[in-house]
């Protein structure tokens, strides 16, 4: 046995010294608990488009490399790329055939490797979405993320190294801290990381999904004045419910420009969350304010446009920026996780609806047809 390696017995116990011949002392912390040998997991299927999600029951290695981590996953949220990717030519990059999905979770450490420093049992904890994004100046190009290339979290325990876990803030619901890997970090990513917030700053988001949602949560703790998008009354009425600061444009019976402009004083705003996709690059052009930034998210109207190339030369004239969000680094999530444990901003206004592990093919149903408000999660006993 390597001294990288650690050998469970059949009582799981956390340890913090690897048990080899080459190792001095072995600590050990009881978990009450029998190791898992097996554990379920949602794995798409390989039959032909539209795929669907077979449940799957998989091995768990009984052995841990000296900076892995065992998590118990109790809670996972879903984003629309995990229904795209069973639907054909929805989903634009490569994935697993046969893949667990989903990349969002919350979840507990219950066993550590003999070198991990950051994490003890009992700790909650997420991976990033990118395992090869630590500190977002990595080079790396490969579409390891989690969910596609990557093993998903749709399951009920994985084994990530100790570099690509984040500590998740203490005062969520596994429910709510299930929200931040995905929804949290990309409404993080759309404020810049709220590096530069100019004064009565304004932020305009495209539908009431879970990241626009959860950006406004961002926004009302940042002071920046969201306005809203959607074609539901109903739907703008429970977000407009969170905050009176918050704006709200039915965008089939209101024109969107004249809307925004009026709330803005003709000013524009400084933060445009794009989850149309390129052919709503013209109005957000039209839209942005001097040096403020276009955040090109999604892609729920796909990948074509027709419009002149020649509107790009407006990024010049107002020294904007379009930045693509796609996946973020780990030092980002912390980043997010340091800002809502200071502001201790609750999350109940993102989560829709929660539905059990046995449940997850009804909630793929229910995030496919589109009537949920934020964020649905998936619960794991």
């Amino acid at each position: 046995m390597s001294e990288e390696s650690i050998i469970f017995n059949c009582a799981l116990c956390v340890i913090t010294e690897a048990q080899s011949p080459f190792a001095s002392t072995v600590v050990l912390h009881s978990l009450k608990m029998t190791y898992p040998t097996t554990y379920r997991s949602w794995r798409r299927s390989t039959t032909p488009y539209p795929r669907t999600l077979v449940l799957s029951n998989d091995s768990l290695p009984k052995t841990l490399n000296a900076k892995d981590v065992l998590i118990r996953i109790h809670a996972v949220a879903l984003n629309y790329r995990d229904h795209a990717m069973l639907e054909e030519g929805k989903y634009p990059l490569p994935v697993e055939d046969g893949g667990v999905s989903s990349s969002d979770c919350a979840a507990e450490v219950i066993a550590v490797g003999s070198e991990v420093k950051k994490f003890s049992l009992g700790d909650h904890v997420a991976p990033t979405s990118d395992l090869w994004s630590i500190t977002g100046d990595e080079r790396i190009m490969d579409d390891f993320v989690l969910g596609g290339l990557g093993p998903g979290t749709l399951r009920e325990y994985a084994i990530f190294e100790e570099e690509v876990l984040v500590k998740l803030p203490g005062y969520l619901s596994w429910e709510e801290a299930a929200t931040l890997g995905g929804a949290g970090v990309t409404a993080w990513k759309v404020l810049d990381g709220l590096h530069r917030v100019p004064s009565n700053a304004t932020a305009l988001l495209q539908g009431t999904g879970g990241v626009s949602v959860m950006t406004v949560l961002l926004c009302i703790a940042a002071g920046i004045t969201p306005i809203i998008t959607s074609s539901s009354d109903e739907k703008l009425a429970r977000v407009l419910h969170i905050d009176p600061s918050v704006k709200g444009i039915n965008y089939r019976t209101s024109d969107v420009k004249d809307e925004v402009l009026k709330h803005t004083d003709g000013k524009g705003v400084d933060f445009i969350l794009n989850n149309i996709g390129i052919s709503s690059i013209p109005l957000d052009l039209d839209l942005v304010r001097k040096s403020g930034i276009i955040a090109m998210v999604g892609f729920l109207e796909g990948f074509t446009a027709d419009f002149s190339p020649n509107i790009l030369m407006t990024i010049l004239l107002k020294a904007c920026r379009m930045q693509g969000i796609r996946a973020f680094s780990r030092v980002d999530f912390e980043n997010l996780c340091a800002f809502l444990e200071a502001k201790k901003i609750k999350m109940e206004p993102v989560i829709d609806k929660v539905f059990s592990f046995d449940e997850a093919p009804e909630a793929f149903k229910y995030l496919a047809s589109g009537k949920h408000i934020g964020k649905i999660v998936v619960k794991i006993p």
